[in-house]
Parts: structure tokens; C-alpha cells; sequence
């Protein structure tokens, strides 16, 4: 069996994809925090500074699972093992959409490589 860069290129997409999302959350979540630290600060009554975290927390949420499933399946698709799971990776690798180019070039490069795969 012959071993293209198929396989290794679309990991490569997806991991940095996943990494990119998975900062998006991080990025979204220390917003979240500031804006929450923000409302404390100003004297709002007790409860409005809680409001914020949750919130934000349940936008980052997917983020966080997608961009996990993204590097999880991009280290699979560089080993050639378990195409579902690289598959499913680069599927995870179009959020968000900003960044969507790399989960089609992922997926394309996955799904022509999946004779490599064991």
C-alpha cells in the first residue's frame, strides 16, 4: 500500500483547525469573564455580574467538543487509523465557520486517502 500525504495533510488541517476553535472558546470564555468581573465592579446588584459567564460558557461549549473532536481526529488521520473518527475530525474541523476552508480541504483530503487507512 502506497502512503500519499493525503492522510497527513488533512490531520494537519484539522489539528490547526481544532486549535484555532478550541482558542476561539478560550478567547470567548476570558470575554465572558471580564464582562462579568466588569458588571461586579459596578455595583449592579448581586446577581447581574453572574449573568454573563453562564451565558458565554454555554456559547463556548460546542466550540470547545468541536475543536476537541478536530485535533483528536487530525492525530488519528497523521497515524492512518480509525477512518470514522478522522473523518468525523475534519467534519468538527469547519467550525467556525471563519475557518471553514480548512475542514472541506480536510475532509476532501481524508475521504481521498481512505485506502491508507487501517
Amino acid at each position: 500500500m502506497e502512503r500519499t500525504w493525503k492522510p497527513m495533510v488533512a490531520g494537519v488541517l484539522s489539528i490547526v483547525a481544532g486549535s484555532l476553535s478550541l482558542a476561539f472558546a478560550l478567547l470567548f470564555l476570558l470575554i465572558g469573564g471580564v464582562v462579568s468581573g466588569a458588571l461586579a465592579t459596578a455595583g449592579l446588584p448581586n446577581v447581574a455580574f453572574l449573568l454573563p459567564l453562564p451565558i458565554v460558557g454555554g456559547v463556548s461549549i460546542p466550540f470547545v467538543i468541536l475543536g476537541s473532536l478536530a485535533v483528536v481526529g487530525g492525530s488519528y488521520a497523521i497515524r492512518r487509523k480509525l477512518w470514522p473518527l478522522a473523518l468525523t475530525g475534519a467534519i468538527c474541523a469547519l467550525f467556525p465557520p471563519q475557518i471553514g476552508i480548512l475542514g472541506i480541504l480536510a475532509i476532501v483530503f481524508v475521504v481521498l486517502g481512505k485506502d491508507e487507512f487501517s
